[in-house]
């Protein structure tokens, strides 16, 4: 049985500073076109009244906007904005404002390892459909095809060891035939004491400064996708 391959996106597959850098301001920059425009939408306007009861007054979509906008200064993690920015994020690929950021290395990996036929699958903080989009408009085109599965938050946390334990069994896998791939040293701690395999992706672009020895806690480290052996 091929290894099943699970992939998180941010600093892994791509670069940390795409949802820093583009993202964010994106989404922080369009708040006012994409709520003039989509406003009255039934979804969207769930979440903009869902601001509007939360912050105790009656406020009109030009308030809810800046208090979305002050949000997203503060890094602050709230379900409404987190359903907004999904959706901007996705009008913005639909309409080829951006792609997505993959490194090229992980591009080839992801292509090698689909062809050789070992299932590829995503767990990152993300949402499923962000992940899709993302995927989907990368730098380097429609890279959907080469995954079976997306899995975000929802399965549970990152650095609980049960999250992994109900991914492999949606996979329909033994754990030790996945392997976990991510930057962060406690997610892979949790994917190893489920009993996945693990690899430390530490790239330059990411992390100036190599993480080794105790710092990679015992996983395998690797810089690029090709120095992985699945």
């Amino acid at each position: 049985m091929k290894t099943a391959i699970l992939t998180d996106i941010e600093g892994t597959a791509g670069s940390i500073s795409f949802v820093r850098d583009v993202l964010f301001p994106y989404a922080r920059r369009e708040l006012p076109r994409f709520v003039a425009e989509h406003g009255r939408e039934p979804e969207v306007r769930r979440w903009l009244d869902q601001v509007a009861i939360e912050h105790g007054a009656m406020c009109d979509d030009a308030m809810i906007v800046e208090i979305l906008q002050g949000w997203i200064d503060e890094d602050r993690k709230h379900t409404a904005l987190k359903a907004l920015q999904g959706m901007m994020w996705t009008d913005g690929y639909r309409r080829e404002d951006f792609t997505a950021h993959v490194y090229p290395a992980a591009v080839a990996g992801l292509r090698r390892w689909h062809a050789a036929g070992h299932p590829l699958a995503v767990y990152s903080s993300g949402s499923v459909p962000a992940q899709e989009m993302f995927f989907g408009h990368s730098d380097a085109g429609d890279l959907l095809p080469l995954f079976g599965a997306f899995f975000d938050t929802e399965v549970g946390g990152k650095r609980d060891a049960a999250s992994y334990v109900r991914i492999a069994a949606e996979l329909e896998r033994e754990l030790g035939s996945v392997l976990f791939l991510s930057d962060v040293v406690a997610e892979l701690d949790a994917a190893r004491a489920a009993g996945m395999r693990t690899v430390l992706v530490d790239r330059r672009e990411d992390y100036p400064e190599p993480r080794t020895g105790a710092q990679c806690n015992g996983h395998p480290r690797v810089e690029r996708f090709d120095a992985i052996e699945p």
